[in-house]
């Protein structure tokens, strides 16, 4: 296969939603429709042991969510589909955003009874950040929600987006009878099965056929051709160049959980989503097609097997081809490493590759070599951009239980902030470790983690802190007299970059004001300016 076709044969793309909208369900029905599994589980259902497939951590399958990014490869259609399902929880929202750094589109998908929630809002930003194409499955069809015209004025209003329905559902709730393809211009009938795909009881192309009134009924037949008809005067024609632009967001309606909708999804997203695109870098932008490799870590994941006590550092491949045993420059370290044991993902299952290309995402054993943000290429000096910490909201001092695990503390808290769950600051005097999360549930984690996977306990004690600002100057001699005024307030990331612990919005607003020379910044974006 020539070099070009590989690129243009992949997608890669990420699965984001508002927590409990059904993305995890959506990613194993995706699963199942393209073959790589033959059934799926419930998720959240006690009487069914198995859990979710892309949920593979224990507290993952203790909570029934998702808390860290799953990625998930298969093929269908001729196109190799990188599925990167990330978490829906607010607390690991910034895992979240960094994924998005790694996907070149999105799949939306939105409660249909709930419709547009905070957590769906503050993803589209990251989303309209980069222009990231996207598209929207609205989901639980199969219960009583908002009506479709009703959901799509909401997406457009709340998200400050251009939607085109591409998909149109038949009825709602207990009436719910499937949806029709206004892509494709046909109908498709499944009976409901939440394991299997179900066989088709009816596939037809000529909406006006009275075939449909006999099998919908009239009503919902008349009204389905209503529909049709208002969304032809109401919205524009679906436009590729549009959607690859950010400017416009298809939208398909569904039941995740039944399986209806899953099919005209998958085979529309497989002809109009984007294939693997450039990126930015502090040297110029690197396009898919340059001839030599490169690629950029957005996550780090310790003990993914917790038997072995390994670390994987998930690296997306931006240009060139990567091939296992070859040597590439860490730009960083200024060193050169090889990888015996490159993986590509199906959850937790791991499989070696001898070779990948601009779109993947392949798994790197690591020995702690790896940051979030580093970049590897064969040979030239530049560091991709574009993925910064945020600040956190909720601040806890960590304190150490047993004094003869200190050495398996440190050790654990200092890989898993580099996996990014949650940034540590360190006080002097002292040594003392302030971790940032954006979410309570994270402290949980993190401790949950420390104690299974390091055999370390500890406990977290709330600090009154509003804000982590890093901050940046010129000038050594004001940075000098802020550093002795706000001694107490003062700390330093794990890259040693001087952070500012602002306790109120108005104590941010006084050093700001007070000190105009120096540049107080709300995310880490900075170091890579």
């Amino acid at each position: 296969m020539k070099y070009t076709e590989s690129i243009e044969k992949r997608r890669t793309f990420g699965i984001i939603a508002h927590p409990d909208a059904g993305k995890t369900t959506l990613t194993e029905k995706l699963l199942l429709f393209g073959g790589a599994i033959q059934t799926a589980g419930a998720v959240k259902n006690n009487k069914i042991k198995k859990t979710a497939t892309s949920d593979f951590m224990e507290i993952e399958k203790q909570r029934g969510i998702s808390v860290a990014t799953s990625v998930m490869a298969f093929e269908y259609s001729g196109k190799q589909v990188n599925i990167l399902d990330t978490p829906g929880h607010k607390d690991f929202a910034e895992d979240t955003y960094r994924t998005l750094t790694a996907v070149d589109s999105v799949i939306l998908v939105i409660d249909c009874a709930n419709g547009v929630e905070t957590q769906t809002e503050k993803l589209m930003e990251v989303c309209r950040m980069r222009n990231t194409p996207v598209i929207i499955f609205v989901n639980k069809m199969d219960r009583d929600g908002k009506d479709a015209f009703t959901l799509l004025d909401e997406l457009e209003d709340k998200l400050d987006l251009k939607v085109r329905p591409l998909t149109w559902p038949i009825g709602m709730g207990d009436y719910f009878k499937g949806v029709y393809n206004i892509y494709d211009q046909k109908i498709n009938l499944f009976q409901a099965n939440k394991t299997k795909i179900s066989k088709e009881i009816v596939s037809l192309s000529d909406i006006n056929s009275p075939e449909l009134d006999e099998i919908i009924g009239e009503k919902p037949a008349a009204e389905l051709r209503e529909d049709l008809e208002m969304i032809e005067g109401v919205y524009d024609s679906f436009d590729r160049e549009d959607y690859l632009s950010g400017e416009v967001a298809p939208v398909f309606f569904g039941s995740a959980v039944n399986n209806f909708g899953i099919q005209e999804l998958l085979d529309t997203f497989i002809r109009i989503s984007p294939s693997p695109r450039g990126r930015e870098s502090d040297a110029r932008f690197i396009n898919p097609s340059d001839d030599k490799f490169s690629g950029f870590v957005f996550k780090i994941h310790a003990n993914l097997d917790p038997k072995h006590r390994d670390r994987i550092a998930f690296l997306r491949i931006v240009s060139g081809r990567f091939e296992r045993n070859t040597f590439y420059s860490h730009i960083r370290l200024n060193k050169k490493f090889k990888f015996p044991n490159p993986t590509s993902f199906m959850a937790q299952d791991k499989s070696v590759i001898d070779e990948a290309f601009p779109g993947d995402v392949i798994g790197l054993y690591d020995t702690g070599n790896f940051k979030i943000g580093d970049t590897l290429t064969e040979g030239e000096r530049f560091m991709y951009k574009g993925i910064p910490s945020f600040s956190p909201e909720i601040f806890q001092e960590l304190e150490n239980l047993d004094p003869l695990k200190s050495k398996q503390l440190e050790k654990g808290i200092r890989q898993l902030t580099d996996e990014g769950v949650a940034q540590m600051f360190i006080q002097q005097p002292g040594n003392r470790k302030i971790v940032g999360t954006v979410g309570q549930l994270q402290f949980e984690v993190i401790a949950h983690r420390l104690e299974h996977e390091y055999g370390a306990s500890c406990r977290f004690v709330p600090r009154n802190y509003h804000k982590a600002c890093w901050i940046t100057t010129d000038n050594d001699d004001k940075l000098k007299q802020f550093l002795n005024a706000k001694t107490g307030n003062i700390a330093k990331d794990k890259d040693d970059n001087y952070v500012f612990l602002a306790e109120t919005t108005f104590l941010l607003q006084m050093a700001e004001q007070d000190y105009p020379e120096i540049t107080f910044h709300k995310t880490s974006d900075f170091k890579l300016d």
